[in-house]
C-alpha cells in the first residue's frame, strides 16, 4: 500500500465511520474503484482505532463519569442503581453479541463478506430499514392532525433487553455495507428511542468492540501489501477527520432527518449492482490482486 493510498483511505475512514453509510464498505469500494488492492478487514479494524480515539475525546466527560461510577459500583451496592454505573454495565452487555459473532464468523468477515454484490445488497436493504426507522421517529416527533406527539425514550429508560438488541444490531455491521452506526441507530429508533439517545449509545457501545478488534488485528500488520507506516498514517488521518465529523453529526441529528443518508445508500447500492452486473467491476475486485 502506498502512502497516497493510505492517506485517501484514512480520509474515507474518518469521513464515513460515524455516518450511517458504512465505513468498511467505503474503504472496500474506494480501493475497488481506484484499482487498488482491497485494504482488508485488518486494515479497516486498525484504522477504526483512530476514529474511536475521536469518540474517546469527544465523549471524554461522559466516559470518565461512566467508568468511575461503574468501578465504584463494584463494591458499593448503593451505586448500582446510579445511571452512569448502569450505563457501564449496559455497554458491556451490548458488546457481547459482536464479540461472540466476530470470533465465530472471522473467516467470513475476511473473505466472503467482502463480495461487492453482498455489499450492494446490504447498502440498499439497510438503507430502507434506516428510512423506515427515520419516518417512524419523525411521525412520533411531529404528531399529526389526528395523532398526538409521542414522547420517545431517553437513555435513562435503556434496559438490559434494549442493550442486547442494540448489541445484535451492532453485530450486523460485521458485514461491510451494514454500518455500525446505521444499524444501531435504526434499531434504537425502531425501539422508540430519540435520535440523540440512539446515536449516543451507539457511539459508546462501539468503543469496546472497535478497540478490541483493532488491537487484535495489530498482529496482521505487515502481512500482504499492508505495512506499519501507511497504516499508522491512515489511522492518524482518520482520527483528525473523524473528530470533526462526529462533532458535526451530533448537531445534525438533533434537528435533521436521516433521509439524505438513506437516499445515498440506496443509490450507491444500485450503482454497485449495475457496475458488477455489467462487468465493469468484478465482485472480487482487488482481492488477492484481482
Amino acid at each position: 500500500m502506498s502512502w497516497f493510498e493510505s492517506l485517501v483511505l484514512g480520509l474515507v475512514q474518518g469521513l464515513t465511520e460515524f455516518l450511517p453509510i458504512s465505513s468498511s464498505a467505503h474503504l472496500r469500494l474506494t480501493a475497488a474503484f481506484a484499482g487498488w488492492h482491497d485494504p482488508g478487514a485488518a486494515f479497516t479494524a486498525i484504522t477504526q482505532i483512530g476514529t474511536e480515539a475521536a469518540v474517546l475525546i469527544y465523549f471524554r466527560k461522559d466516559i470518565a463519569r461512566i467508568v468511575s461510577a461503574w468501578f465504584r459500583s463494584l463494591y458499593s451496592r448503593e451505586l448500582r442503581s446510579d445511571q452512569d454505573a448502569r450505563m457501564g454495565w449496559l455497554v458491556i452487555i451490548g458488546s457481547v453479541p459482536i464479540g461472540v459473532l466476530g470470533l465465530v464468523f472471522k473467516d467470513q468477515i475476511e473473505g466472503p463478506f467482502r463480495d461487492l454484490r453482498l455489499i450492494a445488497t446490504t447498502l440498499v436493504v439497510m438503507g430502507v430499514v434506516l428510512g423506515v426507522a427515520d419516518r417512524l421517529a419523525a411521525r412520533d416527533e411531529a404528531g399529526g392532525r389526528h395523532r398526538a406527539v409521542r414522547e420517545r425514550k431517553t437513555l435513562r429508560e435503556l434496559g438490559v433487553k434494549d442493550g442486547l438488541i442494540f448489541g445484535l444490531c451492532q453485530a450486523m455491521a460485521l458485514i461491510p455495507g451494514v454500518s455500525r452506526s446505521g444499524a444501531t441507530i435504526s434499531g434504537g429508533l425502531l425501539m422508540g428511542f430519540t435520535r440523540e439517545a440512539a446515536a449516543r449509545y451507539s457511539f459508546l457501545l462501539a468503543i469496546p468492540a472497535v478497540l478490541a478488534s483493532g488491537l487484535f488485528e495489530l498482529k496482521h500488520v505487515n502481512e500482504g501489501h499492508v505495512s506499519w507506516g501507511p497504516t499508522v498514517l491512515a489511522t492518524v488521518v482518520a482520527f483528525v477527520v473523524g473528530y470533526a465529523v462526529i462533532a458535526w453529526f451530533m448537531k445534525f441529528i438533533s434537528t435533521k432527518s436521516f433521509m439524505p443518508f438513506v437516499i445515498y445508500r440506496i443509490l450507491l447500492g444500485i450503482l454497485l449492482f449495475v457496475l458488477v452486473g455489467t462487468g465493469v467491476l468484478s465482485p472480487h475486485a482487488g482481492e488477492s490482486g484481482l
